[in-house]
């Protein structure tokens, strides 16, 4: 049962043998921040590290044709394969978070990096798509410690206003991304093969196992570490799903993602076979939304500064909310309208622009207790949530943009409902961590 109170999550109520809350006086058992050359290198590499899994996931999504027809499958058995990718990036996050807990995070990030290069490349030489979906599965599993390892050496290394910044600098990552892959995965297939996207990405793991080796120390020394042990920091994450608020920005987070993936999975349909747009202007709508996205992620990491975050993640659940609402008005009113489909989008990305950084930063700013186990349960479900809802817009049919609309503000009505019960946004809760930490 999810408790009344954030203690159980706070580091200031967290038991015996967990490691304390680092601050900035340079104590004993604190992370030194980092310099800011080397500051500008790691960010560099958490910033690459969290890119890779979104990669991957949509790079090869242009060559699915030629793949059916290489491997003699269908194209459900072909679609498998991102479900598998997908499904290993949930059971990866919340594997890996919380043993780096224990085991520390450079060595998992070392393994996790080695082993997305090597199921890279076994996906390149799969002959059928059976083994391809057993290694895109595993890819997506070593994936996942790029993902979820950046946000916890984030909250080891930085602390305070630091860290808003730094989360909604992935947060435009991850934004960047996804947009990205497809483009970069038909550039490989204008000159070779599906195989050769698999490639690709076999030299990105290769130089990302590098660039950790080089440029990544370990942020989280033994006398910090979980002395419990591995059980110790499952044990972590289970008092951290015992905390009402930070559950609460899991949720908050979970669902805005189902509404996100559910404009992915669907925008493209919408535009190009309702409103007749050509691919190329199809990518131009989605690029322009994209950086709609990434420009209220650098709006929040202006204002966190000066502005209270659970006052900025209202915000941007609220925005989000009226865009999507906006979409169902205007197709009960006016139908099926270009300008105005494209325009509520808009605002609704600009709207989840401001909720990625906000949850991720209050979030592991209330699990720092455990922040592999926090990173773990932000990134797991919020992925999990996107798997399951990106489907969910084809199979309530195709005539319509209805679906598409109705599912995003169903995802951001209970993304604000999540807020309005759990987090409770009016309490602060991850607030006072964070500006203590920077002195306020």
């Amino acid at each position: 049962m999810i408790s009344r109170s954030p203690a159980a999550a706070d580091p200031a109520h967290a038991p015996p043998g967990t490691p304390s809350t680092p601050s900035t006086s340079g104590t004993s058992g604190t992370a030194p921040a980092a310099a800011p050359r080397r500051a500008g290198a790691l960010i560099a590499v958490l910033g690459a590290l969290t890119a890779v899994a979104p990669l991957a996931t949509d790079m090869y999504v242009p060559g699915f044709p030629a793949m059916g027809a290489s491997l003699h499958a269908g194209s459900s058995a072909i679609q498998l394969t991102m479900t598998a990718f997908l499904a290993g990036l949930v059971v990866g996050q919340l594997v890996i978070g919380p043993l780096s807990d224990s085991l520390g995070r450079r060595r998992l990030l070392v393994a996790g990096s080695a082993g997305f290069a090597l199921f890279s490349l076994v996906c390149t030489v799969a002959p059928g798509v059976e083994v391809l979906t057993v290694a895109r599965f595993l890819q997506g599993a070593t994936g996942a410690a790029g993902m979820v390892l950046a946000r916890a050496v984030l909250t080891d290394r930085f602390h305070g206003a630091d860290i808003p910044r730094y989360f909604a600098l992935l947060s435009q990552i991850l934004g960047v991304a996804p947009v990205a892959a497809p483009v970069l995965g038909g550039a490989v297939l204008s000159v070779s093969t599906w195989r050769a996207v698999f490639v690709v990405l076999t030299v990105i793991g290769v130089l990302l196992l590098l660039a950790v080796l080089a440029k990544v120390p370990e942020s989280l020394p033994p006398e910090r570490r979980h002395a419990g042990g591995v059980s110790g920091t499952f044990r972590a994450m289970g008092r951290l799903l015992g905390s009402r608020a930070f559950m609460g920005y899991v949720l908050v987070l979970g669902c805005t993602a189902a509404a996100l993936f559910s404009y992915i999975a669907g925008s493209s349909f919408v535009f190009e076979n309702l409103h007749g747009v050509s691919p190329t202007t199809y990518s131009l709508i989605f690029a322009v939304n994209a950086l709609g996205m990434l420009a209220a992620g650098a709006v929040f990491g202006r204002l966190a500064r000066r502005v209270r975050l659970n006052v900025l993640l209202v915000a941007g659940v609220a925005l989000a909310a009226v865009g999507a609402l906006a979409q169902v008005v205007l197709l009960a009113v006016a139908g099926e309208t270009f300008a105005g489909t494209w325009l509520s989008l808009f605002v609704t990305t600009c709207g989840i622009g401001l909720v990625f950084p906000a949850t991720m930063s209050l979030g592991q700013t209330l699990g720092r207790s455990a922040p592999g186990a926090a990173s773990a349960l932000l990134g797991g479900l919020q992925f999990l949530f996107g798997a399951i809802a990106s489907p969910l817009v084809g199979l309530f049919g195709e005539d319509s943009s209805a679906p598409m609309a109705l599912i995003m503000l169903g995802a951001l009505v209970a993304a604000g409902g999540c807020l309005l019960v759990l987090v409770r946004p009016w309490r602060g809760a991850g607030e006072v961590a964070a500006r203590e930490s920077a002195g306020g």
